[in-house]
């Protein structure tokens, strides 16, 4: 028969509450096993020993003396729910700080590698520049191709002055007008398609410029990402400097 089945009622629950602070402990983190003298200053200021965790300090500082008087370990306060979600919340943030900046450092050096100058900046400034120009050339020629196509529609409509246009007439002009709308917008989006490019490249240049004097990679804080282009009309892909690579 077990021991504790033989003891008193009283006894048993006694045995029973002695070990729940030990078992509260261990399970915020604080060894119930560990040997040595638990010390800690309740709220009122009175200071506590014991040879195990003190249950009614789990709020506060604990510490662990060998049996020469020396420390042995220090247990931090156990935190209440809220104090954990509010310390989990500053862990990310910090994760997320650490983060950038290693990302921030990976893409200066980075940066060093593709561009130890000017130069070759320079030169990914006008290819990718280039491919903007190449679109905004095909737009122009297009709406030159439109403007031809336009003048016999124009030159035959004269003839119903003040008659309905006939059925096809009438749709070729539509169609030709919607061409010429669709060529219009897609020539203001490849300009500001080539002031976004210019301004990245700029922002680009101006970090370089800091980091070819000596700064050191990731001392200039993180590289924000930027906002996703509007794609190029007439088929032209989105330009993407090297800080966003």
């Amino acid at each position: 028969m077990p021991l504790m089945a033989r003891w008193p009622l009283p006894m048993t629950l006694l045995v029973l509450a002695a070990a729940v602070p030990a078992v509260r402990a261990q399970a915020n983190g604080v060894p119930a096993s560990a040997a040595g003298i638990y010390t800690c200053v309740d709220d009122q200021g009175r200071k506590i020993t014991s040879d195990r965790p003190i249950a009614s300090c789990t709020a506060k500082e604990q510490r662990v003396l060998n049996k020469d008087g020396s420390l042995k370990a220090v247990y931090p306060p156990i935190l209440t729910a809220e104090e954990r979600a509010e310390k989990e919340a500053q862990d990310r943030k910090l994760a997320e700080a650490r983060a950038a900046h290693a990302d921030a450092v990976r893409r200066d050096r980075n940066l060093l590698q593709r561009y130890p100058n000017e130069t070759p900046h320079h030169k990914a400034r006008e290819a990718a520049l280039d491919t903007v120009r190449l679109a905004m050339k095909a737009s122009e020629d297009r709406l030159k191709a439109l403007e031809g196509e336009r003048k016999p529609l124009l030159a035959e409509a004269e003839f119903y002055v003040g008659k309905p246009l006939p059925p096809k007439l009438r749709g070729q002009l539509d169609a030709n007008d919607a061409a010429v709308e669709a060529q219009r917008a897609a020539t203001v989006q490849q300009q500001a398609e080539l002031e976004r490019v210019n301004r990245l490249y700029d922002a680009e240049l101006a970090r370089l410029k800091l980091l070819w004097a000596g700064a050191v990679p990731g001392s200039l804080g993180p590289i924000l990402p930027q906002a996703t282009p509007s794609p190029v009309a007439s088929g032209a892909s989105p330009i993407k400097p090297s800080t966003l690579r």
